[in-house]
């Protein structure tokens, strides 16, 4: 686990032409790290992650070397908030992730320190990023081998946060309070989304984007208009996570027929508030016939859902916990996407040609490239089809009100 000197001596050519007094201060911290086995492994582990694959596989590495990274690299932004700090602490355990940002306006370094004390792969070096940037930039270029957890606090540090991350996942804004409506969200959060968008379009353009920030359904076509406007569009990589929608459909449905919830599948479809969700019971599986009233109760518990949390913790909160394992979950679908992993499904709000709105939840696949199909509503029942002619305008307005927002 030790680094070659190529490294090394890039380290100290770099810092040799930017800055001669920080390489100066520093390279008799780098002799003296090189002379001693323990401080080498600590180097190779600091050292291990951006851009490196093309030298793990030209054989620059020394032979010792055993592992390297195969894992992708994700922010979290709003890390430190309700879902964000949750979120953080299940995708730290993600195998699937080998470097994890941690981004909020405050409380993040401790958001990260906190994590670092778990032993899990993915380890903390937020007091390296603060104590010594200059240092941790240049060895960022040459990653070799580990995973980090790193906070970044304030508005200055989210391009550091960002740059070079396969997936980013934005939870930030403020929380539901009881009798508040996720449109009543929309001026603080979409201000929030907007500025945040702003970053992804510069510093990783290409990355997957989940968005959990409420209302999802306006707060996905402020994104997608940023992104147009600096250019940088992808729709298969833009995504509103809908996914607690479905959770909730599979627990209160197995409920309703007394089953487990794993071994429940149903889809979710339209948006995400409201009357916008549609859970499609008519395709549950395993199939189940139930009563008129039966759906309609249904139906309706899976749509109130996130006020039920809220009227539940009678001000304290909204539904973060369980938030928070859904967005671990399709976060995961994407990097499974992206790592080549085939039949990965997941409902989602994207991009839509489905029906007449321009973005719709259905079921999609998701493969290297983001988003690679979205697929039929398939059959419905006079109930649904009812419910799918009602959610339509609301649906439509919401956008609207995303994409003039993200004019202003």
């Amino acid at each position: 686990q030790s680094v070659s000197g190529y490294y090394i001596n890039s380290y100290k050519a770099i810092l040799k032409e930017k800055e001669s007094t920080f390489f100066l201060q520093y390279e008799r911290l780098f002799d003296k790290i090189m002379s001693d086995t323990t401080a080498t492994r600590r180097v190779a582990q600091i050292a291990g992650h951006f851009d490196a694959r093309d030298e793990v596989t030209s054989g620059r590495i020394l032979n010792n070397v055993t592992s390297s990274p195969t894992g992708f690299k994700v922010a979290l932004l709003g890390a430190a908030g309700g879902i964000g700090q949750p979120l953080a602490l299940l995708l730290k355990k993600s195998p699937l992730i080998d470097v994890l940002n941690l981004y909020d306006i405050v409380n993040t370094p401790g958001v990260a320190c906190d994590l670092s004390h778990i032993d899990t792969p993915c380890k903390a070096s937020v007091l390296a990023h603060k104590a010594f940037p200059k240092l941790l930039v240049e060895l960022q270029r040459f990653a070799v081998m580990l995973a980090l957890v790193q906070g970044f606090a304030g508005a200055g540090q989210l391009g550091a946060a960002l740059e070079g991350c396969h997936l980013v996942i934005i939870p930030a804004g403020v929380p539901r309070k009881p009798g508040m409506t996720r449109d009543d969200l929309f001026n603080t959060n979409a201000g929030i989304v907007r500025t945040l968008a702003e970053g992804v379009a510069k510093y990783c353009p290409r990355a997957v984007v989940n968005v959990i920030s409420n209302p999802v359904n306006s707060t996905v076509p402020i994104v997608a208009e940023v992104m147009k406007a600096r250019g940088v569009y992808d729709p298969a990589k833009l995504m509103g996570v809908t996914t607690l929608d479905v959770l909730r459909a599979r627990t209160f449905v197995a409920e309703a027929i007394g089953v487990p919830p794993g071994s429940v599948d149903l889809p979710v479809i339209g948006g995400h508030a409201g009357i916008t969700i549609l859970p499609l019971l008519s395709q549950a599986t395993p199939s189940f016939s139930f009563t008129d009233d039966e759906v309609a109760k249904l139906t309706k518990r899976i749509q109130n859902g996130g006020t039920e949390v809220v009227d539940a913790k009678a001000g304290a909160g909204s539904a973060t916990l369980s938030m928070a394992q859904a967005a671990l979950r399709f976060g995961e679908s994407c990097l499974r996407g992206l790592k080549g992993d085939t039949n990965v499904l997941e409902c989602a709000y994207v991009q839509s040609t489905v029906t007449s709105v321009p973005y719709f939840a259905s079921k999609i696949l998701l493969g290297r490239s983001g988003v690679e199909a979205t697929y039929p509503l398939g059959p419905l029942s006079a109930s649904e089809r009812e419910g799918l002619n009602k959610l339509l305008p609301e649906l439509k307005a919401n956008i609207e009100k995303g994409i003039a927002f993200a004019h202003k």
